[in-house]
């Protein structure tokens, strides 16, 4: 060690090194500045070992992160959410997206050039990388630090895991993004890179309302992805950056999405996704027309609303249909819809005022599938006419009152009695304008001209039970008909119903007795691709005879009854008016073979329906009109089809003693009651004297042509049970008593059981009744599809063969007498009732 390193230098002692200065030129102190070269030294190692600490601190606190940061074991809610895609019954046609517009698709099915395209545009290293870019997350962080905007540093596998996986907002901070990028690197070193990108295409935001590659090939260029050209799957590419920029670019945007493409097309070709002259050759594509939100107006919030409702009936819930991709196909025709708004608009005059609200529906008969309806303004009101809302029924409940007495045995040629008033309790029920129409009519003329005191009569020999039984078996609601379940008003239609409800009703006697329960749902397929149809299964409500004699009553409304105005010029109709007091409330409901359609109109005031030019409605009026128009455009090229021929009515002739009349447990025949209870004493010119309906046949009116259908199987001359579902059976009618001229006539001799013949068209030769009568000429039905006129059912007796036991008489003049009869039965022009008994009495 030399002497400069013993110790402390002597005086006199030379210091071989300069004299340390201050900073002001003077001398360095008392300590010559010794000290100062080793702090200088130390300072290296100071730093050296604070970021040595700090790596040190950065990798545990990594570590301890890493090891507190699981990759999320549940996703968002928004990530995988499908919103569900209701289609009209074609199951093509959309009618509105609910909740997400996302459709999930697999990898497999997205071609491999939209793929790369995303690639390039978005992480073109994503195959080589670790989920995570350094460069791009130092952007990243300097860009939460400054808050300054910079290019995107995110890869695919970190775009897909804060989009995807719950815990992880768009938050920008420091937190967020480490935690990101912990999550990413695991889900790369734990899951195939197909796997994410899957995931991402299907998560990622396009614009449009687009989630999701499929959801956006559709928005954008009304495809499906697997169709996609590179071009498209460049341009949904480009998109990606700026959504809503470019879902609808023009001017200024417009240039920068066609730039933004053609970086992408750029990077394709530079990742080797597509040769240079393939990129040469990309066009720009062109964007389908942006579709507008679905708009509320129209029928569009209505069919909404009955789809939500009957989805949650059917167990789906508000979530299911939000974001459970559920493909529901309804029963809604598109077409029909806009028919039956138009025919709604076409018919009601420009002044009809704004309270009086009209509602329609249809029903498919063979399943009880609402095709279409009216509901009304939903602008203006959310509350439907057509399937909320209900009204009176008024005289178009009586069908259900005929149905059933039919059911109880008996028949279209019963007398009852149609003067005006009857009197119930101490209460007088009138007919419409106070008219009368005798005191011994048909139920098919008290059903042709709506004769409210037969109906009244009607329900109280029958029974009101069974006016409430046969009105549920047609699909009225038990709620709705107890609060008058013993109203002897019942019959008259004072329950309350909706247009969905009665066009259900009348597709019952349409579809010969079966009853469809009305829906609005056809299938629903859930994002598994399970399918569940919905197909409710027919009931039996009345027995095919029943259906056959109401419709055949019904038709004669039509034909010349209250309801002339809905009559169709192609094809048979069958239909009731309704009109409650004062006009609350007027329908019409009718159908053919393929189609039943109810239409009302009514006040919410329940004051009188008028309109300007028509006054104070009724049901004949604007509401068969409307009912007109409509079933015109909707049964334009459809086949005719016939209904059948009614059982317990000769459409061809009126036999007055030949008709079976009811037996009621022994009880006595006798005439119909008046309105005291007591039986009606017979006046010449009462009952059968009353103008015929207008059918072929009837009381009253001149012969008119005959047409006959020979040749299909026979039936037995005895009739069947001429109604009851459940097996009630009509009584043959009385033999008749031997005139004073001549012995009783033949009876009618039986169609050979299973007797085939050759079937020939009607013809229109006038025939006479009295060489009818005796004929057997039983003819077995067609299904449901037969077009031609005068074909039977199975199993229903020919019109021109009398009931077992009958004797013709031949004392008249013409036809069977009752010669040497008198009073009041050899008159009458039918069967009898037993005389009603009237509450307290």
């Amino acid at each position: 060690m030399d002497s400069a390193e013993e110790g402390p230098i002597g005086e006199g002692a030379a210091d071989p090194r300069p004299p340390l200065r201050g900073p002001d030129g003077g001398g360095g102190g008392g300590d010559g500045g010794a000290p100062k070269p080793r702090r200088r030294r130390r300072l290296p190692r100071v730093l050296l070992a604070s970021l040595a600490t700090g790596i040190v601190g950065l990798v545990v606190f990594l570590a301890v992160v890493w090891a507190l940061t699981p990759i999320p074991d549940s996703t968002q809610e928004l990530a995988t959410a499908q919103g569900s895609v209701i289609y009209y019954r074609d199951g093509r046609t959309v009618l509105a997206t609910e909740g997400v517009n996302r459709k999930t698709v697999p990898l497999t099915q997205v071609p491999q050039v939209v793929r790369s395209a995303v690639i390039a545009a978005e992480n073109r290293t994503f195959y080589q990388d670790q989920g995570v870019s350094l460069s791009g997350t130092a952007r990243a962080v300097w860009s939460t630090v400054t808050g300054r905007q910079l290019q995107g540093g995110s890869t695919i596998t970190q775009q897909m895991v804060r989009n995807y996986y719950s815990g992880l907002g768009q938050e920008r901070s420091i937190g967020r993004k480490l935690k990101e990028i912990m999550i990413a690197l695991k889900v790369d070193r734990s899951k195939p890179k197909d796997w994410v990108l899957e995931r991402y295409l299907n998560t990622i935001y396009f614009g449009r309302g687009a989630y999701g590659i499929q959801a956006a090939a559709r928005a954008y260029f009304d495809k499906d992805v697997q169709n996609l050209t590179a071009a498209e799957g460049a341009y949904l590419a480009a998109v990606i950056q700026q959504p809503t920029r470019f879902a609808n670019p023009a001017g200024a945007a417009l240039d920068a999405a066609k730039a933004r493409w053609t970086s992408v097309i750029q990077g394709m070709r530079e990742t080797g996704a597509i040769t240079r002259e393939q990129a040469g050759a990309q066009v720009f594509p062109t964007l389908a027309k942006q579709r507008a939100p679905l708009s509320l107006g129209g029928q569009n919030g209505y069919m909404l609303a009955q789809v939500r409702a009957e989805l949650n009936r059917l167990g789906y819930t508000d979530e299911d249909i939000n974001h459970g991709g559920l493909k529901v196909t309804t029963t809604f025709d598109k077409k029909l819809m806009a028919q039956a708004q138009q025919a709604v608009k076409s018919v009601l005059p420009d002044d009809t005022p704004k309270k009086v609200r009209t509602g329609l529906a249809a029903v498919d008969p063979a399943t009880g599938e609402v095709v279409a309806f009216y509901g009304g303004r939903y602008a203006t009101n959310q509350y439907d006419n057509a399937f909320s809302a209900k009204v009176q029924a008024g005289s178009t409940f009586k069908p259900y009152t005929l149905a059933a007495a039919l059911e109880a045995g008996y028949g279209l040629d019963t007398l009852v009695y149609g003067n005006s008033p009857i009197r119930i309790g101490s209460a007088d029920i009138p007919n419409s304008g106070g008219k009368s129409y005798g005191q011994a009519i048909t139920l098919l003329q008290a059903t042709q001209f709506s004769v409210n005191t037969a109906f009244v009569n009607l329900g109280q020999r029958i029974g009101l039970d069974k006016v409430v039984a046969a009105a549920r078996a047609a699909g009225i609601p038990a709620a709705q008909l107890a609060p008058h379940q013993s109203a002897a008003t019942l019959p008259l239609g004072v329950a309350s119903v909706s247009a969905v409800q009665q066009a259900s009703g009348f597709a019952t006697f349409a579809a010969g007795g079966i009853h469809h329960e009305p829906h609005v749902i056809r299938a629903v397929t859930d994002s598994t691709g399970l399918t569940r149809k919905f197909a409710p299964s027919g009931v039996r409500a009345f027995s095919e005879n029943t259906a056959a004699d109401t419709t055949y009553a019904l038709e004669q409304v039509v034909r010349s009854g209250t309801g002339t105005a809905a009559r169709l010029w192609d094809r048979p109709v069958a239909g009731k008016t309704g009109t409650t007091d004062e006009s609350a409330a007027v329908w019409f409901s009718g159908y053919v073979p393929q189609l039943a359609v109810a239409v009302n109109m009514f006040r919410d005031d329940n004051k009188p329906v008028t309109v300007p030019g028509y006054g104070e409605l009724y049901g004949g009026a604007l509401p068969a009109e409307i009912w007109k128009t409509f079933m015109s455009t909707a049964m334009e090229g459809r086949p005719v089809r016939e209904f059948p021929d009614p059982v317990t009515w000769n459409p061809y002739y009126w036999d007055t003693y030949g008709m079976a009349m009811p037996q009621q447990s022994g009880a006595p025949t006798a005439y119909p009651s008046g309105p005291d209870g007591s039986p009606m004493p017979y006046e010449p010119g009462d009952g059968a004297t009353m103008p015929g309906p207008g059918g072929p046949g009837a009381p009253g009116s001149p012969p008119e042509t005959d047409e006959e259908q020979q040749g299909a199987t026979g039936q037995d001359g005895e009739a069947g049970p001429r109604g009851g579902a459940n097996g009630i059976s009509g009584a043959t009618g009385p033999n008749g008593p031997n005139g004073p001229n001549g012995p009783s006539g033949p009876s009618g001799p039986s169609g050979p059981n299973e007797l085939t013949g050759t079937g020939r068209a009607r013809d229109t030769r006038a025939a006479d009744p009295a060489t009818r009568a005796g004929t057997g000429t039983g003819t077995t039905g067609s299904d449901a599809d037969a077009t031609g006129t005068g074909v039977r059912r199975a199993g229903q007796t020919d019109p021109g063969t009398r009931r077992a036991g009958q004797t013709g008489q031949n004392s008249q003049t013409g036809q069977g007498g009752q010669g040497g009869q008198s009073g009041p039965i050899a008159q009458l022009p039918g069967p009898q009732l037993p005389i009603a008994q009237d509450p307290g009495r």
